[in-house]
Formats: structure tokens, sequence, C-alpha cells
């Protein structure tokens, strides 16, 4: 009975380990995700400062790299949800073992 119990906490352990890299993605995503809008927040309190039309072709590919950054950054975020929960389903499964 020992042995079972010893083994189900090794794997509510290993759960959780999986469980805090999952939120370390889900930092590192909110960050990818956050940059984007820091980038525009400076072009746009520094938009007097130049002309959008003159500037088109440095910020077509700025606009570019953030949209997908942006895109990227939600995924991560899904992905790390997703992956918390499925791991708070499997430690609440041993739980009840």
């Amino acid at each position: 009975m020992d042995e079972f119990k010893k083994e189900i906490r090794d794997e509510i352990s290993l759960l959780l380990a999986e469980k805090r890299t999952s939120l370390a993605m889900l930092r590192t995503a909110i960050a990818i995700f956050t940059l984007p809008l820091s980038v525009f927040t400076i072009l746009i309190a520094t938009s007097k400062f130049y002309d959008a039309a003159e500037s088109i072709l440095l910020l077509t590919p700025l606009i570019i790299i953030c949209s997908l950054l942006i895109i990227i950054g939600i995924y991560l975020i899904f992905r790390s949800f997703n992956k918390i929960r499925k791991i708070d389903i499997n430690i609440k499964k041993l739980e009840k073992k």
C-alpha cells in the first residue's frame, strides 16, 4: 500500500513539474504577446514626429512581424491553458485513487 501511495505521489510530482513548465510557457507567451503592443504604443506616441505615408516601407514589415508575434503569443497562451487544465484533471484523478 505504501508503494502504491509513493507511486501516486511521484506521478503527482511529475505532473506538477509539467504544470510549472506550462506556466513558464504561459509567462513567455504573455511576454511575446505584449511586445508588439509596446511597439505600437511607442509608434503611436511618437507619430507626430514622422509621416506614416513616407515611412510605409519601414512600417509594413514591422506591422507584419508584430502581427505574427501576436498570433504566436495567442496560440501559446491557449496551448498552455489547455495543458494546465489537462494536468489539473489528471491530478484530480490521481488524488481520487
